[in-house]
């Protein structure tokens, strides 16, 4: 027989296949979050065996009925209890399935889902979505109330994996669902939701009993509040414009950016506001910690966006005694000023942003409860912003009045200010030609400023009510003439394309907006023109970028408002047009040019009244001026 050789190819190959093997096991090991995956999904299928031997038939029944039977399969009991440790326990009662309970009120329909012991649904009953259908803030996974612990024999779990056992009763008119996580049957981790009527505003509360031979107290536990904002608005990007993260800590209330996240301390509520509805969460023990996000999601608005906004919260819970006790509140409801103030000591009325300052001030005082009072006996909200216009213009009529009065007194007196102009020409005469004519002005008792601030004061309205009307949701879905919803634009055209700056569609009311005033500045160039003095020698023609800005003002305002509230254009529209009429009711019956030159004359011919400090200051400092200028030309 012949004798076998060595072969080292043979060898080499062998060689090779085993580095080839080890090469690809090395390479295709799970990831630290497919492990995490693999473990989560072992532990679904533990408790869905509890379940099954649980819940499963009884071979006696005919009608096919469902008997609950005590669990006999030692071995998914043990499979349960090697994954869950304690906690398998809960997955050994009727409730460990993934059924709702519902509690609800007159305003509000909510499901509280056994796995997990967190609300899946909430339904605001009085208020519809863009395209009629109910509106949900909560639904199909997009919001995940979740608290992360650690356990005694040292795992991590998540209560959004565990199930809760309901119990639903009543306490007086209020609806109680007791949500428990149990470990046996007096240790448990609570969840106490109670609704009462007429009522957003919901108690929630979190408690244990027992619990701290259960988890872990030495690490801490993390709640997690994560929620995508649907889309519920016809304007994508108004609705996302005014989409914002509110949160109240260290006792001040501030906001994100669209994409920000930060640090916080104290935090006693965070609110995730959409356009006209919040959802918020506040605790009467603040987290002493929190880490808080909001991630804008609309990256191309062309699209059927669903949802607008991502928003986080990370916050640890403290135990006090081996044991958790926070009393806090859910609110899940429109952003309503009215309803928000009723919550004292909360500040969570901030969260309807009705502009800082001043602004907000006069939305607070003057522009809410007037628009409250006429809504509750009127219909039709756009004879509301009609009749609310007519109310503004005749109340702001006495400042109108004012500058009316102030372009005719100047009106009046420009031929002796250019008379002084053509008295003394040149640069070197430029101090002193402007000390005669404001004295001239001064002992006429005419300023030029009186013109000025009765637009100043207009001003705060203006921006008040920029913020009030696209802000009230008593316009939303609320129609006038072809205006279908007052809370967003009107449409009376689609374009088969888009315009920058402009959008894909045409808006009928920022038209009539831009018409009205085009010609309320046509009609106050020359008033605007009186108030200022006659071009002096070395200025720029103030009359050529007066005409300027009577064609470029109302082209910004139709591009600017056509994707706005169509209420804001409409209040526009006819503000405009009153101030057009009630300008020509003063220039044609009250003012009388006459009147007012005899009583500059009567004026003048008066001594002249004592200075003042600043203007004798301000008269010392153009003489000297003056001196200066003299002497600079004795020198050359």
């Amino acid at each position: 027989m012949e004798e076998k050789k060595f072969d080292v190819n043979s060898l080499i190959g062998f060689l090779l296949l085993g580095a080839i093997m080890v090469w690809y096991m090395y390479t295709n090991q799970p990831t630290p979050e497919e492990l995490e995956k693999q473990r989560t999904e072992q532990i679904q299928d533990s408790i869905q065996s509890v379940q099954d031997q649980i819940t499963q038939p009884s071979t006696k029944t005919v009608d096919s009925a469902i008997t609950t039977v005590n669990p006999t399969d030692s071995l998914a009991l043990s499979n349960a209890q090697s994954q869950l440790g304690a906690f398998a326990y809960s997955a050994t009662l009727p409730s460990a399935s993934a059924n709702e309970t519902i509690i609800e009120n007159d305003l509000l329909k909510i499901k509280v889902s056994n796995k997990g012991g967190q609300i899946t649904d909430v339904e605001l009953k009085e208020f519809k979505t863009n395209a009629q259908k109910p509106l949900h803030l909560v639904k199909d996974n997009n919001a995940l109330f979740n608290i992360n612990f650690a356990t005694m024999d040292n795992r991590t779990l998540n209560t959004k994996d565990l199930f809760f056992e309901p119990t639903l009763s009543e306490n007086g008119e209020n609806q109680v669902l007791s949500m428990k996580l149990k470990v046996s049957a007096d240790q448990y981790l609570e969840y106490r939701y109670e609704i009462k009527p007429g009522d957003y505003m919901l108690d929630f509360a979190i408690k244990s009993q027992g619990m701290d031979r259960a988890i872990n107290t030495t690490q801490p536990l993390q709640l997690n509040w994560d929620f995508k904002a649907y889309r519920q608005e016809k304007s994508i990007k108004t609705e996302n414009m005014y989409g914002y993260f509110y949160y109240k800590a260290d006792d001040d209330v501030s906001y994100l950016s669209f994409t920000d996240e930060d640090e916080l301390k104290d935090v006693n509520w965070v609110a995730y506001k959409q356009h006209f509805f919040t959802s918020l969460l506040k605790t009467e023990t603040p987290f002493s910690s929190a880490n808080v996000s909001s991630t804008d999601l609309v990256k191309d608005e062309e699209k059927d966006t669903v949802f607008t906004k991502l928003f986080t919260l990370k916050a640890p819970l403290d135990m006090k005694n081996g044991e958790l006790n926070y009393a806090m509140n859910w609110y899940y409801g429109p952003t309503d000023y009215k309803i928000f103030k009723k919550y004292e000591g909360t500040d969570i009325k901030d969260v309807a942003d009705l502009g800082w300052g001043i602004f907000g001030w006069i939305n607070r005082i003057i522009f809410i409860p007037v628009f409250t009072f006429l809504s509750t006996y009127m219909t039709n909200y756009g004879l509301i912003i009609i009749l609310m216009t007519i109310i503004v213009r005749i109340i702001m009529s006495p400042v109108v009045y004012k500058s009316y009065l102030s372009s005719a007194k100047m009106k009046v007196l420009r031929p002796e200010m250019q008379a002084i102009n053509e008295r003394l020409k040149g640069k070197e005469n430029a101090m002193k030609r402007q000390q005669e004519t404001m004295a001239l002005q001064r002992k006429a008792g005419v300023s030029p400023l009186a013109g000025c601030i009765p637009a100043l004061i207009q001003m705060p309205v203006f921006f008040a009510l920029f913020r009030f009307f696209p802000s009230e949701i008593g316009l939303r879905q609320k129609s006038f003439l072809w205006a279908d919803d007052l809370s967003s634009y009107d449409m009376v055209a689609q374009l088969p394309f888009k315009i920058w700056f402009y959008g894909d569609h045409v808006s009928l009311f920022p038209i009539l907006a831009s018409i009205a005033i085009f010609f309320y500045m046509r009609m106050t160039q020359s008033q605007q023109m009186n108030m200022q003095q006659p071009t002096q020698e070395g200025m720029p023609d103030m009359s050529k970028m007066m005409k300027y800005m009577m064609y470029f003002s109302p082209l910004m305002m139709l591009f600017f408002f056509n994707n706005y509230a169509s209420s804001l254009s409409l209040y526009y529209f006819v503000s405009n047009l009153l101030t057009i009429i009630i300008m020509l009711v003063i220039k044609n019956f009250i003012i009388d040019e006459d009147k007012i030159h005899a009583q500059i004359q009567e004026n003048k011919a008066k001594p002249e009244k004592k200075k003042s400090k600043f203007k004798q200051r301000l008269d010392d400092a153009m003489k000297q001026a003056q001196v200066q200028q003299e002497q600079k030309k004795k020198n050359k």
